[in-house]
């Protein structure tokens, strides 16, 4: 049996017409019957580095018999200029995550996406303990099972005061391992046991590394710290359309 957190993730590859571009991480929240790809705002669209994708790609199970089997969704970015996605601000100014909604049909009716829903987020965040433990789940470097076409987890702890925005910003900080490509990846929390077939919370979407301009890069090493934004915004993100 495969562990359902394992195909909640999946590789996000951008492009600029064919053009490769880069390569994140993103995962399937679904609402109200309505399935959305989620992922950090840079991986779809960062002006101060240029990075202006057409579209994504993912890769993605189609064959609940056969997990060594996948295909690839391509997810236009702009429907006549106009951007598909959605991303939020708050207090701080833009938030760092992205939700783009998906193609059921195109997705297929078959294909054993497991996917976060509203119910896996953080009722009380002051519930949540520096310290505890995390999981990243992801693609650094690319690197994942290319056989069975799946993420791996890196452990990681909740470094920074759950629930009060660091320095005014809207993310918390954890303390773990982590590349390139593993931005938009999930971070999560263990839940008890409760007979539900995906029991973790979803506590952020991580961004990217801390660091600090100070650093001396000969003698001081890296922080180890990453920006991870609260997975609340997703309910924002993922509001129905007004009519």
């Amino acid at each position: 049996m495969i562990e359902p957190l394992l195909l909640t993730t999946v590789q996000v590859s951008t492009f600029d017409g064919e053009r490769s571009l880069s390569g994140a991480s993103g995962f399937f929240f679904e609402r109200d019957g309505r399935v959305f790809l989620a992922t950090s705002r840079h991986v779809v669209i960062d002006a101060p580095s240029g990075h202006v994708p057409s579209h994504l790609r993912i890769e993605y199970h189609n064959n609940p018999q056969n997990l060594a089997q996948s295909t690839v969704l391509s997810v236009p970015l702009y429907n006549d200029g106009a951007p598909l996605w959605r991303q939020g601000t708050d207090g701080g100014g833009e938030v760092d995550v992205a939700a783009i909604e998906l193609d059921r049909q195109a997705l297929g009716a078959d294909a054993p996406l497991c996917a976060f829903t509203p119910d896996h987020l953080q009722d009380s965040l002051a519930d949540i303990e520096v310290g505890t433990s995390v999981l990243v789940v992801g693609f650094p470097l690319g690197f994942h099972d290319t056989l069975h076409h799946l993420p791996v987890a890196r452990r990681a702890g909740i470094a920074s005061a759950f629930g009060l925005r660091f320095q005014g910003q809207g993310y918390f900080l954890t303390d773990g391992r982590t590349h390139r490509g593993i931005s938009g990846a999930p971070v999560v929390m263990r839940r008890p046991d409760d007979g539900s077939p995906l029991p973790w919370t979803l506590l952020g979407v991580h961004s990217a590394r801390m660091d600090i301009g100070s650093r001396d890069l000969q003698l001081d090493e890296s922080l180890g710290l990453n920006c991870a934004w609260y997975a609340d915004i997703l309910l924002t993100l993922t509001e129905p359309a007004a009519p």
